[in-house]
């Protein structure tokens, strides 16, 4: 499947204007402070999570409390710009070879 979108770059910069404020804010703090990344659920130190957006940016994504999620620097360099369906697929595939 294709799941191709073009966003503005102009769009792009003001949403990611927005994460940085919502970084700054208590509801974030307070998910980074469990210290579980969303996708692989192992614990780290919250300096070591990153703000990932589940739809991203790339393809349409806002930066909004929904669609932000404490991620491991890992696995949001892993998932990059994938939708959830795609990023989902993708780790089925590395189940299935462990």
């Amino acid at each position: 499947m294709d799941f191709s979108f073009e966003v503005d770059e102009v769009k792009i910069r003001r949403e990611r204007e927005k994460a940085r404020a919502l970084r700054k804010q208590g509801w974030w703090q307070k998910r980074i402070a469990k210290g579980v990344c969303h996708y692989c659920e192992k614990p780290f130190p919250p300096g070591e999570l990153t703000l990932d957006h589940i739809v991203p940016l790339a393809r349409g994504g806002r930066s909004t409390k929904g669609n932000c999620v404490p991620a491991c620097k890992e696995c949001n360099n892993r998932k990059k710009d994938l939708l959830p369906l795609e990023w989902g697929e993708y780790l089925q595939r590395l189940k299935r070879c462990d």
